[in-house]
């Protein structure tokens, strides 16, 4: 039988990183009900895994009693119970499993994990079929066995959700390894220039930075199957409602984000969102898909509505809208209408627009109370 390792301040790190664990999932309980349900579920799914990969630094199943290890939970920010974590060489794993909590589901999860990311090209002639519209990171390589290669496995296995990876080795290689095992970005859009890594193969620290700043966009899409894991981050949205089909909108938005709030990333997410599958979003603030493209803030509390799509690009105008939620200026519109100083001749639809903003339609994706013991430590936005 599969067996749970307890894991406690005295030895996490030990079985986490020291060890080299390949993979662990690590269930993180607290005397509820919900981690009651969870247990011997997770404890049999600790068995498929065993019998399928029996070497044990491949796969391990762990559980924190949270309730007992406190100082645990505050480092690794786990706000609900159960948590599934999932930790790669020690590295705890940005996606935690959110999926449904049956044998099969996780089972499955952990062969999906086992998978290779890296797919091997055979020939440079590849490199013309590479997905266009999708990230990519390319490495060329002299041999398989070495540890310029076991660095870009790693990140790649970390980043497996969010680039494409290939690899080449040997003489396939050879052309593109004039100074040295190299590693290419092949950015989404035909016309765009390739980005070459500069730094040192060896570091992975360097090589994830690198990699996670490519794969990893500063608008990120929204999704029903996301979405529980955006809202968790805890930060507003400023989402763009887009038509699936409308990339010059996308691409428009993508470009002011990174021109007017690149300083802004670590206090709101950058997101956009299908027109057609966000509707009811949408009708809470009064628009349809026929009226996309519609930029909004869901603060989690209310939400609001940038007023016109064409000032998109008026310079300063998206970033004083944002400026405007922070400073609490947009709520408090909603509360007493705008400022005296705001107040020009025309503008009366908008203070009536502002005085009754909607209820926030993402915080409803947020971490589920009949699934979840959700601590209450932390303000509503």
């Amino acid at each position: 039988r599969g067996e749970i390792t307890s894991l406690d301040s005295g030895n996490i790190d030990d079985t986490l990183s020291e060890l080299r664990v390949d993979l662990c999932v690590c269930v993180c309980v607290c005397v509820c009900r919900f981690s009651q349900m969870l247990h011997p579920i997770f404890e049999e799914a600790s068995n498929v895994a065993r019998e399928e990969y029996p070497d044990q630094t491949q796969v391990v199943f762990a559980r924190v009693d949270c309730d007992q290890h406190s100082d645990i939970a505050q480092r690794y920010r786990i706000s609900k119970y159960p948590t599934l974590k999932l930790f790669r060489n020690g590295m705890m794993m940005k996606r935690e499993y959110r999926g449904q909590r049956s044998v099969t589901a996780i089972a499955d999860f952990i062969r999906q994990q086992k998978v290779d990311p890296i797919k091997e090209m055979l020939s440079l002639e590849e490199l013309g079929s590479v997905d266009r519209s999708k990230r990519t990171i390319i490495g060329f390589f002299d041999q398989k066995e070495s540890e310029n290669y076991r660095t870009f496995e790693k990140v790649a296995n970390i980043l497996r959700d969010d680039c494409v990876f290939l690899a080449a080795f040997g003489e396939v290689s050879k052309p593109e390894r004039f100074s040295g095992d190299n590693v290419i970005y092949k950015p989404p859009g035909e016309s765009v220039p390739d980005m070459v890594y500069l730094g040192t193969l060896t570091n992975f620290d360097l090589a994830y930075a690198w990699s996670q700043d490519k794969c990893v966009p500063l608008v990120r899409e929204i999704t029903f199957e996301n979405g529980e894991e955006l809202t968790e981050e805890g930060i507003p949205f400023l989402i763009l409602f887009h038509l699936k089909e409308d990339a010059e909108s996308l691409e428009k938005f993508q470009h002011e984000v990174a021109r007017q709030l690149i300083s802004e990333k670590g206090s709101i997410n950058f997101l956009h969102a299908d027109c057609d599958k966000f509707r009811h979003p949408l009708l809470h603030i009064q628009k349809t898909p026929a009226d996309c493209p519609v930029i909004a803030i869901d603060s989690f509390r209310h939400m609001y509505v940038f007023p016109e799509f064409n000032d998109l690009t008026v310079p300063g105008k998206l970033r004083q809208f944002v400026l405007d939620l922070h400073s609490g200026k947009l709520h408090r519109v909603f509360h007493h209408g705008p400022d005296p100083t705001d107040s020009t001749p025309g503008q009366e639809d908008d203070s009536e627009v502002a005085s009754s903003p909607p209820e926030s339609s993402f915080q409803k994706l947020a971490p589920s109370e009949t699934r979840y013991t959700i601590l209450r430590d932390r303000d509503e936005l």
